[in-house]
């Protein structure tokens, strides 16, 4: 029977291992990057603003995180994201809107919260001229 020799423990082979970590983490970093530009493809948010005394519905393009004044209203899209499901697409967006004619200090926004496209009544945009629609994410 032959025998074969135990490898000592605590030597390791310094260049392999430097070699493995620098591929491990060069394939991690760049998966990393991959997964963050896929969420961050959607650069606009198009949004149907309705005037319920005029009865004029107009649509906008807003930009991510920045602010857009419509007559009295200050529009603001933090977040907007498409469904990944194809079975049932689904467009979710968190919406800021403010009302300059409203001088409360007590209320910043009129409204702060997500809004789905396919449900709007879920979280109702609630104001006694305008009514606000999600349309899609691109």
């Amino acid at each position: 029977m032959l025998l074969v020799k135990n490898i000592k423990l605590g030597k390791i082979n310094k260049k392999k291992i430097t070699i493995f970590l620098t591929f491990f983490l060069y394939f991690s970093f760049n998966f990393y990057l991959a997964a963050d530009s896929k969420s961050q493809d959607v650069h606009f948010v198009e949004i149907k603003i309705l005037d319920k005394i005029s009865s004029k519905t107009i649509k906008l393009n807003l930009k991510i995180n920045e602010e857009k004044q419509y007559e009295n209203l200050f529009i603001k899209i933090l977040k907007c994201k498409n469904s990944e499901f194809d079975d049932s697409p689904e467009v979710t967006a968190y919406l800021q809107v403010k009302d300059i004619t409203i001088k409360d200090n007590d209320k910043v926004f009129i409204f702060n919260g997500w809004t789905f496209a396919s449900s709007p009544s879920i979280r109702p945009f609630d104001h006694p001229v305008y009514d606000i629609w999600l349309l899609k994410c691109f």
